[in-house]
């Protein structure tokens, strides 16, 4: 029920409400999911290229922007995602260094998740999203596919991890027309 595929009605039992998104490539609302497992769940063929992979400190722009504290050492990840031959997506990620030893831009171009989690065995709990659309600049252009388009739907997000420390920022900018968020809602009464 969780996922949005069955709705319990009372009295009468379970009734399936499952709608497939049959013409884009659907990302969870809901749901905290690496790209690598969004591309298996909706059966693509995922490219990562990591186009840049530094280290600084957050300085006051940034801080307010991210929501990491002035001064933060922080790991800068450029990616660029290609799905079946198109790069889609352009992901800007702020991660805090001190929680991600180790991390190598051969680690990012696979899953930085899978490694957080099977490797230092974090425990991912949540992310605060927005969800905006914003025209594209130049280097947006340059590192995706748009095809014409001057606008890209932003996601930002805030991750925290079990100890509830934020470890991660990220932009992640999407080609508008393989766009797709789903989500199920569910109408609290009280």
């Amino acid at each position: 029920m969780e996922d949005g595929y069955v709705q319990s009605v009372y009295g009468k039992g379970v009734q399936v409400i499952y709608q497939p998104v049959n013409d884009k490539t659907a990302f969870t609302v809901g749901g905290i999911e690496s790209f690598q497992e969004t591309a298996r769940r909706n059966k693509l063929r995922p490219v990562t290229q990591v186009i840049r992979f530094q280290t600084l400190s957050a300085d006051e722009g940034l801080a307010r922007e991210s929501g990491f504290p002035l001064g933060s050492r922080l790991m800068m990840i450029r990616r660029v995602r290609t799905i079946d031959g198109k790069r889609l997506i352009l992901d800007i990620s702020y991660f805090l260094e001190e929680l991600v030893p180790g991390l190598t831009p051969e680690i990012a171009q696979e899953s930085i998740y899978a490694y957080l989690e099977k490797h230092l065995g974090m425990q991912i709990v949540t992310s605060k999203r927005r969800i905006t659309v914003e025209r594209a600049n130049a280097f947006d252009r340059e590192c995706l596919d748009l095809e014409g388009y001057d606008c890209l739907a932003v996601v930002t997000s805030n991750t925290f991890n079990s100890d509830g420390v934020m470890f991660e920022y990220t932009q992640s900018c999407h080609h508008p027309e393989y766009f797709s968020f789903q989500d199920t809602a569910t109408r609290k009464r009280g």
